[in-house]
């Protein structure tokens, strides 16, 4: 969020623009008569050979660049000249002028890819065998580009793809090049490169090469012995070795020189990577490419090590070579400069011995890796004794005597080298010694640590994990390897793990997401803390110590700290049970601030601040933040409550006020992390300083971006417990295996006959839906409702279906007990996806804007309510707002009240006055049971049975089974009697006459015995209805506590449970231990979810005999909208935490049921954003409903992109650092919105968006001030940025794009999208279109736009509501205008032509006149807390959510 403690997320590198892009040329052709065109030299002279991006090139510097001259003349779009021929030259000059001279400045290399040269002039003209080095290495440079830009890098070499083999080829040969051709900086290129590439193994062409450098084939390159060893040990894989030698000898020359060639290809790079890393001295200067080239190296290796096809047979080559040891013994591993190098090879290290099978890809348990272990060392003591004396003592000794590190260095360092050197030769470790030579050529540390780190005994993954501290502390807060700063460009390399399209296993992939997710957290409380520090104002005092001038709301100095009880261990455990402090505090604050301190609860997490300010002598201004202001030391903590004059805690009770504390000296109860606090305390032993004596700050943090520990801790305890996905899912899960695998189609629980229910309107409906299948129905004319029989047949040319109708049950004879129908006429895809929900399986429904997602997932909900009553199903959602607009439309279904449950906050917020929140759902089953009591007791009267049989729930069951039912029986007795079928029968000898006079008469027709015999039947169904429902809730009798029965609510009663993804990662270890169980789940929003809040709602029961009963997995989303909201750039970048897991079994190939008829906008509005789906259509109510018919009243066009031009010579600015606003676009905007005010439309229609928060703030500023004090006007329905707007509609958007110096991130078009896609009858789009026009992802979009006028072409003798048809042309003369300023004048003669002269109410004059449409500045702290408040109402989060944070994702693509 842009707010006072500064921007999150956006980039410090601006991205230039060329004029000369446009639509992608697919292939340049060479012809012999078009002309040579020599290229000058002095025409490419490089501007600079500074790499900085501190400011934007404007349009106009690009449109005078060189590069743009060149691209308009060679290879952009409707180039100048046609006949232009490629030139081979000109990629050489390109290369070294542009690119090389100018030691690879950013924005060249954004210049060249934003103008298409890969797409139209590299690529095109690429030649395996006679393109230059340079020609490689641009296509090479703008694939990184294209990838750090998070923009398509493959599409163009899918078009050509019979050159992408030679072409890989050179790049394999480019990086083991051993003739210096490449400098160390364009060998990191290529390693980036190779990374992407291993990034992209989804893209066929990348694949197919990819997987010749991993094969079984590597394995040449083993020792002879190792080899030998690891073939006897899979007899699977020596028949495949046998094979490939048998392959290999048939081969010709030609093909065995490149098989060869890429069999090597790893290994060479291994030892090309250990002679440069051993290349670097221990001390002096270093060459920073080389170090950049190390640390690229081991991120290849790194993504090698983390995807099980890669690694199957690398691990073991790795290992062969040795290469994590020699570059821990390295020079470059002691120097300040290797601090990253030793991180990443930490993060190698970890995967290198990761706890799976490599064959086989199972994961290996505690007691799988204990017995490897045991065979490893007791394998070594046999050879010992054996073989070498000298190890007698260690081969007689037990297995926990020496497996320890320092004992295993004591057995074997008093060894010479050489007989290390055989120890580790009998291994097969290393090649035998050579017998002639008395010196060993390998060093003794280097073979000494080899053995001891194979054989040392390691702390398993989960006791690592079980051992991490919970919080952040300032070692890690401020690691710009680990949590890099907001203004991270994409271009270097980090110690992080990444979110790609595979996982090794469960546990890999919830450590990933657990230190990501701790690692977003860390960067938005090291924020927090830099605001709160910085409000502060801490400085030197005269005795030396820290004293704070200023005051921050969220942070307070500490009176006192005390650490008063540290509980002991538990057994098997070193660290203490419990750990708790006291912090006491000086409340000289104002009260509203004081209450919310006081108002702090027990779990709220609080941090602990050390702040030693330096003097201003000593301190570094230039330093980081934390040299700056002097923090030493950070530490978390949890309340457990606040303390009474007497030292007890008051107890947290909702229901009652707290006591007063007379005062200003408050005291709370504090529980540190055991972790933490046992690993500080053994740095105390050794000499350090005792961190809890320095605290002198406490902060707190707001509760709903404070839950990271609770969802954090719901990761561990996954991560501790028998994690069991269905193995129907596991695979496709995990990456790997056939993307179909969890299909329906493919699973063997295939159900054939399904009932539909009122899926379908009509026969004629159904036969719709199914084109190309032969329906059978089993009766002429049927009607709905339909059970659907469809044989699972492959590969049917017409499969057949068969229709059978039904008669529901008539419930009863008054109006409620009629079921509530669907009527929605659904699309033959929205069937196919609801025909996928139905089945087991895994269903993926891909929903573009206003396809009715929504209606589809309540009708999925519907039908397998009703097929299978006994089942529970799970709704998940992102926001609030999407689950309560799912949860109203289930409620207008033919579902029991009595079976719905909504968790979590936000219930509030539905659009009825009934509660179904748990304690809400039970009041509502107590009224209802009282109800039926009095029903029952109606009942009884009706037929004179005496006694009180109403009491309870168990007495008017025993009313039903010997009253009710056995008059039922003998009614239906007698009517077996009557073989006439009279029909006066059945009204005369009916039981239940009396209770039924309520109901609508007459009650029996007597037109037909069959009518009136259903009619008795269906009163009867709603008597026992009655009683099946007070059956159920006698549970509720029996229970007395409240917390009782809503927990019996939770896990029996209720069939449909709905919550948000945040709640059920913060409830997940309550809803276990309560038993909570389902059987199908659900996800709205799902491309909007973080990886792991999509995966922890499917783990929230225990399994059953170790297999999970989850039988459905549903995900409906958009991965063409924006993802999950990832503040820090670094994470979001090169971690790809932004990818959903919906978005991941896209990239995966999973089958997907894409919804392909919208129903939102015009047909018009919906070109926009319709290119980007396959075959959107729209549906016919678009066509019918007058609304869409219906013109805009005053408006030449539906959409148009007005062209705004500076204000005063001032286009975009930045009155704060990334707070980006456009003054003309902001005045411009409200100037249109008045104008339709003034037209007559409604100010709940009209929404303004933007791409940027400096600019919202700006439009509400002005808004401020020309409208809300005056009604005519008022504040349109919403001001908000686009990323807030998504998921939301309305009727006109004016949209304002800002930026006029770079395209900004609107680049992103998945933000695109959103944008085009949230106006249903009228868009108006606000920017330079100079900027935007040429941009290759947005020229679908723009190339509509620019086909209408740039200016505003307005009717202002048109007012709303008009009887113009949309499809009619405006006779009269447009009213033109040519800016902003003319709007401004135009509205403000407008208003007091029509409005102004009938009331007293002045307006602001035009932005000429008067000077308070000036840009504004962030807003303070106070002003942001009033706007929260004052949007709550309209925020979609849920107030305990932590994984949407407040901070929208309005971060600048980088530029």
């Amino acid at each position: 969020m842009e707010s006072a403690k500064g921007s999150k997320r956006e980039s410090k590198r601006k991205r230039s623009h060329s004029k000369s892009t446009g639509k992608t040329k697919t292939k340049t052709k060479r012809s012999k008569k078009s002309k040579e065109v020599e290229t000058p030299q002095s025409s490419l002279q490089p501007p600079s050979t500074s790499t900085s991006t501190s400011s934007s090139l404007t349009v106009a510097q690009i449109s005078e660049d060189v590069l743009t001259q060149l691209a308009l003349k060679f290879w952009a779009s409707g180039s100048s000249e046609e006949g232009v021929s490629y030139n081979a030259k000109l990629i050489e000059d390109v290369y070294e002028t542009e690119i090389v001279g100018t030691n690879h400045a950013l924005k060249r290399i954004v210049l060249l890819e934003l103008s298409q040269y890969l797409e139209n002039y590299l690529w095109p003209n690429f030649d395996a065998v006679s393109s230059t080095k340079a020609h490689l290495m641009s296509i090479a440079v703008l694939v990184n580009e294209k990838f750090r830009e998070g923009v398509s890098a493959w599409e163009s070499f899918i078009g050509r793809p019979e050159q992408f083999p030679g072409f890989f080829q050179r790049i394999l040969s480019a990086c083991v090049d051993e003739d210096d051709d490449f400098s160390f900086k364009e060998h990191s290129i290529l390693m980036l490169f190779l990374v992407n590439c291993f990034k992209s193994l989804e893209v066929d062409i990348i694949r197919e090469q990819i997987q010749r450098l991993v094969s079984l084939s590597i394995w040449t390159n083993l020792l002879p012995s190792r080899l030998e060893q690891e073939l006897k040990s899979d007899t699977k894989l020596k028949k495949y070795w046998s094979a490939l030698k048998k392959r290999d000898a048939k081969a010709d020359e030609k093909t065995r020189a490149k098989q060869g060639k890429e069999r090597k290809f790893l290994w060479n790079l291994i030892q090309k990577f250990l002679g440069v890393v051993m290349s670097i001295p221990e001390s002096g200067a270093i060459d920073e490419e080389k170090l950049n080239y190390c640390n690229r190296f081991v991120e290849l290796l790194i993504d090698l090590e983390s995807m099980l096809p890669t690694r199957r047979f690398f691990n073991t080559l790795l290992d062969d070579s040795h290469l994590v040891i020699k570059c821990r013994m390295s020079p470059l591993s002691r120097r300040v400069e290797g601090k990253l190098f030793n991180q990443l090879l930490d993060i190698l290290k970890f995967y290198t011995g990761f706890e799976i099978n490599d064959r086989t890809g199972l994961a290996l348990t505690d007691h799988d890796m204990t017995d490897i272990h045991y065979n490893s060392i007791t394998s070594l003591q046999r050879a010992a004794f054996v073989h070498f004396k000298e190890l007698e003592t260690f081969a007689l000794s037990t297995v926990a005597s020496v497996d320890p590190r320092p004992a295993l260095r004591k057995h074997f360092g008093a060894l010479p080298a050489r007989t290390l050197h055989k120890i580790a030769a009998h291994l097969n470790l290393l090649p035998e010694p050579e017998p002639m030579s008395d010196e060993d050529e390998y060093d003794k540390e280097f073979i000494l640590e080899m053995l001891v780190s194979r054989h040392e005994k390691r702390l398993s993954q989960i006791e690592a994990l079980n051992e991490m501290p919970i919080y952040p502390t300032d070692e890690i807060l401020w690691d710009e390897n680990v949590v890099p700063s907001e203004y991270y460009s994409g271009d270097g390399c980090l110690a992080l793990p990444k979110l790609n399209l595979q996982f090794l296993t469960l546990h890999d992939y919830l450590l990933r997401n657990l230190n990501l997710f701790r690692l977003e957290s860390t960067y938005e409380i090291r924020q927090d803390i830099e605001d709160v520090v910085k409000r502060m104002k801490p400085w030197t005092m005269n005795d030396g110590s820290t004293g704070f001038k200023g005051w921050a709301r969220m942070a307070q100095p500490i009176a006192k700290f005390a650490v008063v009880e540290v509980a002991k261990p538990n057994i098997g455990e070193n660290r203490p049970s419990r750990v708790r402090a006291d912090v006491t505090l000086t409340l000289g604050v104002r009260p509203e601030i004081k209450e919310e301190w006081q108002a702090l609860r027990r779990r709220d997490v609080l941090f602990l601040i050390t702040c030693r300010m330096p003097s201003s002598r000593d301190a570094d201004q230039d330093g980081s933040f934390k040299e700056k202001y002097g923090i030493a030391y950070v530490r978390g903590c949890e309340v457990e409550g606040m303390l009474n004059q007497e030292g007890k805690l008051i107890e947290d009770n909702p229901f009652e006020d707290r006591p007063e504390v007379p005062g200003d000296k408050r005291t709370f109860r504090i529980r540190l992390d055991t972790n933490q606090y046992q690993q500080d305390m053994a740095a105390t032993l050794k000499g350090a300083e005792d961190v809890y004596e320095t605290f002198n700050i406490l902060m707190r943090r707001k509760p709903k971006e404070n839950n990271f520990k609770a969802i954090l801790e719901t990761i561990r305890e996954l991560m501790n417990t028998d994690c069991v996905v269905p193995d129907w899912i596991h695979d496709v899960f995990l990456g790997y295996g056939s993307p179909d695998a969890s299909h329906y189609s493919k699973l063997p629980a295939y159900i054939p006959t399904l009932d539909w229910n009122d899926t379908f309107l009509s026969i004629d409906h159904l036969r719709a839906c199914f084109p190309g299948h032969d329906v059978k129905c089993s009766v002429d004319d049927p009607v709905p409702p339909f059970r659907l029989t469809i044989p699972r047949v492959k590969d049917a040319s017409k499969p057949e279906l068969i229709v059978e109708s039904y008669q529901l049950t008539n419930r009863g004879p008054y109006p409620y007990d009629q079921p509530r129908r669907n009527a929605i006429p659904f699309t033959p895809t929205q069937i196919e996806a609801i025909k996928s929900g139905m089945q087991p399986g895994l269903t993926l429904v891909v929903g573009p804007p206003g396809t009715g997602k929504t209606d589809v997932a309540v009708q999925i909900i519907s039908n397998i309510y009703h097929n299978f009553p006994n089942q529970r199903t799970l709704i998940v959602t992102h926001s609030n707002q999407a689950l309560n607009q799912l949860f109203e439309k289930i409620l207008a279904l033919d579902i029991e009240e009595r079976h719905l449950l909504r968790l979590g906050h936000g219930e509030e917020d539905l659009l009825t006055e009934k509660d179904f929140s748990r304690y809400g759902r039970v009041n509502f089953i107590l009224g209802k049971r009282l109800e039926l009591l009095e029903e029952v007791q109606r009942l009884q009267v009706s037929l004179g049975v005496p006694g009180d049989v109403a009491y309870t729930c168990e007495t008017s069951t025993h009313f039903f089974t010997y009253q009710v039912l056995g008059r039922w029986e003998k009614f239906v007795h007698k009517l077996k009697q009557n073989k006439d079928e009279d029909v006066g029968v059945i009204a005369k000898e009916f039981p239940f006459k009396k209770f039924f006079e309520n109901a609508p008469q007459p009650l029996f027709k007597g037109v037909s015995y069959e009518e009136d015999f259903d009619i008795a039947k269906g009163c009867f169904t709603h008597i026992k209805t009655m009683f099946t429902q007070i059956d159920a809730f006698r549970a509720f009798e029996l229970l007395r506590r409240g917390q009782d029965r809503t927990n019996y609510m939770l896990v029996k009663e209720a069939k449909i449970i709905a919550m948000t993804c945040t709640h059920a990662a913060l409830k997940r270890h309550e809803l276990v231990r309560l038993g909570f169980t389902y059987d199908n789940v659900l996800m709205e929003e799902s491309a909007q979810v973080l990886e792991v809040e999509t995966f922890i709602p499917l783990m929230l029961q225990k399994p059953e005999d170790g297999v999970s009963r989850l039988k459905r997995v549903i995900l409906i989303g958009d991965h063409h909208q924006l993802p999950p909201v990832v503040q820090n750039m670094a994470f979001q970048k090169f971690s790809n935490m932004e990818q959903s897991l919906f978005t991941r079994f896209v990239r995966l190939g999973v089958p997907t049921v894409q919804l392909d008829a919208q129903g939102r906008s015009r047909p018009s509005l919906c070109q926009l954003y319709g290119w980007r789906y396959r075959a959107l259509g729209n549906l016919p109510h678009v066509y019918r409903w007058p609304e869409f018919m219906t013109a805009n009243a005053g408006f030449f066009f539906d959409y148009q992109l007005i062209n705004v031009e500076d204000f005063k010579g001032v286009g975009e600015s930045q009155p704060n650092p990334h707070f980006y606003q456009n003054l003309a676009e902001a005045e411009y905007v409200v100037a249109v919105y008045m104008f339709m005010r003034l037209q007559g439309y409604p100010a709940e229609k009209i929404s303004i968006l933007t791409t940027y928060n400096g600019q919202k703030h700006l439009i509400r500023d002005i808004i401020s001030k020309r409208c809300s004090k005056n009604p005519c006007f008022g504040f349109p329905s919403r001001v908000s940025t686009v990323d807030r707007f998504q998921g939301q509609q309305n009727d006109y958007v004016l949209l304002s794009l800002v930026r006029t110096k770079a395209v900004g991130h609107i680049r992103d078009v998945r933000r695109l999208i959103v944008a085009m896609s949230r106006a249903r009858l009228g868009l108006y789009v606000f920017a330079r279109a100079s900027l935007f026009q040429n941009c290759y992802e947005l020229s679908p979009v723009f190339s509509l736009l620019l086909q209408r006028p740039l200016q505003l072409h307005l009717a202002p003798d048109e007012m709303y509501p008009t009887q113009r048809e949309s499809d009619v042309e405006l006779t009269c003369q447009p009213f033109v205008v040519g800016d902003m300023s003319h709007m401004a004048n135009y509205v403000h003669q407008l208003y007091y032509k029509r409005i102004g002269d009938r009331q007293s109410t002045q307006i602001s004059p035009p932005p000429e006149e008067q000077q308070t449409g000036t840009a504004t500045s962030k807003p303070s702290q106070e002003e942001e807390e009033k706007e929260e408040g004052a949007e709550k109402a309209s925020r979609d989060d849920d107030e305990n959510d932590v994984s949407a944070p407040a901070a929208e994702n309005d971060e600048d693509e980088e530029e």
